[in-house]
């Protein structure tokens, strides 16, 4: 009994030490030769989500990022990017800008996932989305003039951009400071993608307070 009690605290040791473990620079997350500009208020820290409403690794992640997220200090910045990587990514990506734009963008974002992957719902067509869009007090003429306006293709571009920047392959990925990007195969699971950002967090703090 005394050896399998020594087993299980040793068993608990090691688990608790690796879970303490600093990420590892090219292993848990990679490092961008060119970081790229971060668009927050100084003294803050960003943090930013690169997704598509039609991955489903997104979709998993869903939870466990929006807990994560509601327990982030306040030297935090968190936004999500949709990816433009195709045509139906860069549709979807414009669904959230234009619902971005008409205010309704928290309300919408878990509800449009849902509609993808629960209910088979595809999304793409300006006419489905602004139909959709009328669930949260828009008409759909004005959520399709949202889907086709300037404000809206000039944060496309902006996306695309960073898209290039962050040197991103898939997703989902979570981008640290515009500087380390973590991916779900650099951290193993997509769980341990906001323990990861946890750590480079404290890591980008404690370089600032040199």
């Amino acid at each position: 009994m005394l050896k399998s009690l020594l087993v299980l605290v040793t068993g608990m040791s090691l688990s608790t030490l690796v879970m303490a473990a600093e990420p590892v620079a090219g292993e848990d997350y990679t490092v961008l030769d060119e970081p790229v500009k971060t668009e927050v208020p100084e003294g803050k820290i960003e943090v930013n989500e690169v997704f598509w409403y039609g991955c489903p690794h997104c979709y998993a992640l869903e939870a466990p990022l929006n807990a994560w997220v509601d327990e982030l200090p306040d030297d935090v910045a968190f936004q999500r990017i949709p990816a433009t990587m195709g045509e139906t990514w860069t549709k979807h990506a414009r669904a959230f800008y234009a619902a971005k734009e008409l205010g309704i963008q928290e309300d919408m974002h878990s509800d449009f996932f849902d509609a993808i992957h629960e209910q088979g719902q595809r999304l793409t067509e300006p006419d489905d989305i602004a139909e959709f869009f009328t669930q949260y007090g828009v008409s759909k003429d004005e959520a399709l003039e949202a889907l086709d306006s300037f404000g809206v293709k000039s944060q496309l571009n902006q996306a695309s951009a960073k898209m290039r920047g962050y040197q991103i392959m898939g997703v989902p990925a979570l981008v640290v400071d515009g500087r380390y990007v973590i991916t779900p195969s650099s951290a193993g699971a997509l769980d341990n993608m906001p323990k990861i950002a946890d750590a480079l967090i404290d890591k980008v703090r404690s370089e600032r307070d040199e």
